[in-house]
Parts: C-alpha cells; sequence; structure tokens
C-alpha cells in the first residue's frame, strides 16, 4: 500500500500536471470503483484543478464548486501518466482522468478491487474520509505518547493503526522499528519513556528521510513503479538479508497478508519471533533464539 513518502511523491509529480488545469472528462473502467452517487461523476468534469492534498493514504483533488475527489489506492492501485488519447485497457485499468496536457491512469493489480474513488461536497464531506490519525511531523513530542499509548497494541499494530498514526503502514513501520531498535511485538503499555522518545525520533527521521528522497526522484519523473520493497531499505523485504548494521540475518513475522521484518540482534534481543499459527504448528520445535535456529540448520 502507498504509504506517507509514496503518497507525497504522486502529489509532487501530479501538481505541475493537474493543478491549474481542467479536468476534462473521467472514464470509469471498474463499477467497483465509484463508491458515491451524488454529487455524480459527471459533476467534476470541466471543472479546473485547484489544490492536490494529501489525507493520511489518500490523495484529495480539490475542484471548482467546492468539489472534491478522493482516491484511496488501498494495497494495489498506483497512478501512471499517459499521453493524451490514452485508452483505459486491460483488466488492471480502473479509470482515466482526461486532462489537456496527458491522461492521469488509475491501475489496481490483482483480482481484489479494494481501490476507492469519492466524490463529495465541502470540506466537511472531505473530513469524513479522515481517519484521525496523527501527522507526526507537525505534531510535538507529548502528542506523538498520547497517541502511540491511548491503546495497548503491539508497536507494530499501534504505528499502522490509521485512528492513531497517519499514513504509516506495513514498510515504514518495519524501517521505524528497526531504527529505534525496538521489536514489532513489544507493548505501547510496556515501553519505558526513552524508548518513547527513541520511537517517536526514529518515526520523524524514516518518514522525512523517504519523503525527502522519493519527492526528489518524482520532480524528476512520474514515479511510476511505486512498491513497498524499495532499494535501500534496512529489514521490510530483505528477509533472509544481512541487517545492515550487524550483519544478521533479517527474520520475518508472516500475519494474514502482511508481515513484520526485522533484526533479531538489533531488535530483539537475539529472540526469534514466531507468529500464533506458526509457534502452535511447531510448539516445542519452534527455536526461540539465533542460536537454537544455526544448531538446527547444522
Amino acid at each position: 500500500m502507498p504509504e506517507l513518502p509514496d503518497v507525497a511523491a504522486y502529489l509532487v509529480a501530479l501538481e505541475p500536471r493537474v493543478v491549474g488545469k481542467p479536468l476534462l472528462s473521467v472514464r470509469i473502467a471498474s463499477p467497483f470503483l465509484l463508491r458515491t452517487f451524488d454529487p455524480p461523476i459527471a459533476a467534476v468534469e470541466g471543472k479546473t484543478v485547484r489544490a492536490i492534498s494529501r489525507l493520511g493514504k489518500r490523495i484529495v483533488f480539490e475542484l471548482d464548486g467546492d468539489l472534491f475527489l478522493v482516491l484511496h489506492l488501498m494495497v494495489a492501485g498506483r497512478l501512471h501518466w499517459r499521453g493524451p488519447g490514452t485508452r483505459v485497457a486491460g483488466r488492471a485499468s480502473l479509470a482515466a482522468f482526461d486532462f489537456p496536457g496527458g491522461v492521469l491512469l488509475l491501475t489496481e493489480a490483482g483480482s481484489k478491487k479494494r481501490a476507492g474513488l469519492h466524490v463529495v461536497e465541502g470540506r466537511e464531506g472531505v473530513a469524513e474520509h479522515s481517519r484521525g490519525g496523527l501527522e507526526v511531523e507537525e505534531a510535538d513530542p507529548a502528542a506523538f505518547r498520547s497517541a502511540l499509548t491511548r491503546e495497548n497494541h503491539t508497536v507494530k499494530r499501534a504505528l499502522t493503526d490509521p485512528r492513531l498514526f497517519s499514513g504509516i503502514g506495513n514498510a515504514y513501520s518495519d524501517e521505524i522499528l528497526h531504527r529505534a531498535r525496538l521489536s514489532p511485538a513489544r507493548l505501547t503499555s510496556r515501553l519505558s519513556e526513552e524508548e518513547i522518545s527513541r520511537l517517536d525520533g526514529a518515526t520523524r527521521a524514516v518518514l522525512g528521510e523517504w519523503t525527502e528522497r522519493l519527492t526528489a526522484a518524482a520532480r524528476r519523473a512520474f514515479p511510476e513503479k511505486v512498491t513497498a520493497f524499495r532499494e535501500g531499505m534496512a529489514v521490510h523485504g530483505r528477509f533472509g538479508k544481512p541487517c545492515p548494521v550487524c550483519g544478521t540475518e533479517v527474520q520475518r513475522i508472516v500475519y494474514a497478508e502482511n508481515e513484520s521484518n526485522y533484526c533479531p540482534t538489533c531488535q530483539t534481543g537475539g529472540k526469534l519471533l514466531a507468529d500464533r499459527a506458526l509457534s502452535q504448528l511447531l510448539r516445542k520445535d519452534w527455536p526461540k533464539t539465533l542460536d537454537e535456529m544455526e544448531e538446527r540448520k547444522k
């Protein structure tokens, strides 16, 4: 799922292409995409885009007439910039937004169509799509601590809960926790003040660094390959590869459609984490430490 740095890169790339330009037409190819009927999608056609912004992981287009398009890419939705007249073809294509200088094409890989487009009127309508999570870069440490400890969850779950923190998902939460040297399974109620401070700093640093990196690239070319697995990440998507800090093999916990990637040496004191299903299946055979795992490999 595109997260805060990825959405910020889209905004930087879109701004010179669509802001101040009329949205000539919207071609909807998937009946699952459009989630509203009033105002109708036809109401935005011919309207000029006045601004674009981010609302959590959503992209908001502000148009004339106090109309807004709220686009949520979900897991596999992606944006592409193509030449004028580009057809909406193929099973992955969901919609095309026609502008004088080109076509903004929306695609979604896979069979599950989760991306959603809402047409709303007024900023009150936009606000209804906010999950209420904290914008970390705009908040002070006290606000960060309050959001983190509001509910007792694992720190991984807390970071990725849009009601608590805005724009953070599976990929960057892995990077944040590695930077903070914290286990993804650590409970927020058991964090010390020093650990909370460390996590606060790591969250700001990781999101800031990746946002700067991706937006710089987006100023040069439209971000056509938005992925959760990027060169330069420390642990996310690097299962079995060496941690860039200590060289230990990166481990992972897989659950549902998500996974947590972590370094046992840097984050868990050498302990191996197990998801509930795997630990129940292997029971006593599940290695608890790196040393046990190495012995079983031998």
